[in-house]
């Protein structure tokens, strides 16, 4: 396993904010219908932000990446929506693959980090980086000393029957950062390993959550010990002063390209294309911080969130996109963690 050079070499350092955005209502220039992946208070202060800039009419829904995915292919025959920004890659990947979203080059492209451009390519255009965020967990502090146990470091430490029904994630059918967890221990474990450990984490897990980032809150609230989210959900609660300390795996683990991409039918293509072109901005990206929202974004030059975590100091697996966003794999991992892990008693 190998750290990412193209997520290390200086991508995480904090650089000049952005410049502001524009503060005067432009004039009404039609609609647009945005499927949101990420918290629901970037989600809104992206179309607030976008709709003010531009004019345009944003109807935005918020969900977690699977169930977007689940609906574009619902509505494929009739597509509703325009855009698709944000949530983890993967998902972006097997609808492109299955040509629910279309080509797209944007002239930001220039602007961007190299591991964006790579979610580009392997998406055959068809999607683009616009964050990127590792895998982890947080645990409570004060139940997890309540419960007389170390500090958890690693993956390992999630099966200490100590945790029984005191372990939280979200269902990978819907979310993509429970999917992330998956595909991250097959390729840091190999396949048989990794569902053997999934089979035992399930004797500690109290509840599968719709959404990827509902984990993180709970353990924020002592609902659970130990909740397995993407790091920077864990931090947005570790700052405000909850007693949740986020960690990154010893073992490694894995990482989210977040992505973007246009509806293929669009009916509002043009606006989401205008979209597309603004989200990739550092003033766009520069919400993200203010949204309580650290990932790291994809814009060479938006500013970093002094709260982010730290990837380049992290053990990451060389995570291949390609393979566990494929429609074929995504499938069948899915449909094996449905028939091997979900449905065991407790």
């Amino acid at each position: 396993m190998k750290t990412q050079s193209w997520l290390a070499a200086g991508v995480f350092a904090a650089v000049a904010a952005a410049s502001p955005l524009a503060t005067s209502p432009a004039k009404a220039q039609g609609a647009l219908v945005m499927y949101c992946g990420v918290q629901e208070e970037w989600c809104r202060a992206m179309s607030t932000a976008f709709e003010k800039e531009t004019g345009i009419k944003v109807a935005m829904t918020r969900k977690s990446a699977g169930e977007i995915y689940a609906q574009l292919k619902a509505e494929s025959a009739n597509p509703r929506g325009d855009i698709w920004w944000g949530g983890t890659g993967d998902p972006h990947l097997q609808a492109a693959e299955e040509g629910l979203t279309q080509e797209y080059e944007s002239p930001a492209n220039k602007d961007l980090n190299d591991w964006a451009i790579s979610q580009w390519k392997a998406a055959k255009q068809r999607s683009i980086g616009i964050y990127a965020g590792a895998l982890g967990f947080g645990f409570n502090t004060q139940q997890i000393k309540s419960k007389g146990m170390a500090e958890p470091k690693c993956w390992a430490d999630l099966l200490d029957p100590k945790l029984k029904d005191d372990v939280q994630v979200a269902d990978p059918n819907s979310s993509g950062t429970a999917y992330n967890l998956l595909a991250t221990v097959v390729q840091l474990m190999g396949e048989d390993k990794a569902f053997a450990y999934l089979k035992a984490l399930h004797k500690n897990i109290n509840q599968y959550t719709k959404s990827g980032a509902a984990p993180a809150k709970a353990t924020s609230l002592g609902e659970t010990a130990v909740g397995i989210v993407f790091i920077h959900d864990a931090v947005v609660f570790a700052v405000q002063g909850d007693p949740i300390k986020p960690v990154a795996p010893c073992e490694g683990t894995g990482y989210e390209i977040g992505s973007m991409s246009i509806v293929k039918g669009a009916r509002n293509l043009d606006n989401a294309k205008k979209f597309y072109d603004w989200a990739l901005t550092p003033a766009a990206q520069g919400l993200a911080g203010p949204a309580k929202s650290y990932q790291v974004p994809s814009n060479k030059n938006a500013p970093v969130p002094p709260q982010s975590p730290k990837m380049s100091e992290m053990k990451l697996i060389d995570y291949d996109f390609v393979k566990y966003g494929s429609s074929a794999e995504r499938t069948r991992l899915l449909a094996k963690w449905d028939r091997e892990v979900k449905a065991l008693p407790k």
